[in-house]
């Protein structure tokens, strides 16, 4: 019973977050703050729902691929969304930067 419950929060929580991120990715006004916030409530999300499907699969060999799904994703999703990043830099693509911002970083020039 126990575990059903943990089990269920880990599985509404990952959807919730995965929702915010949806939300995040809409409502950011750059490529850069879009690509964070899908790229941390990526992880977070695919942890969480795994996590809790893992504990609904008990100890089985669902479950260990189950962690296996998790280490490929945990190593390769912060990856991808560097070389987002990095491919997005390097094609001249600026971050962007309110107004204040620009105005404080003229000033130093």
């Amino acid at each position: 019973m126990i575990i059903d419950i943990l089990s269920w929060i880990c599985l509404l929580a990952g959807g919730a977050l995965g929702i915010v991120g949806g939300i995040g990715i809409h409502r950011f006004p750059d490529f850069y703050s879009r690509l964070h916030a899908a790229g941390i409530t990526d992880t977070l999300c695919a942890m969480l729902i795994l996590l809790g499907l893992g504990l609904q699969a008990g100890w089985s060999i669902a479950a260990f691929k189950l962690a296996l799904i998790f280490v490929f994703l945990f190593f390769t999703s912060p990856t991808a969304s560097h070389a987002l990043a990095n491919a997005a830099l390097h094609t001249g693509l600026k971050p962007w930067l309110n107004r204040d911002d620009q105005v404080e970083l003229n000033s130093h020039d």
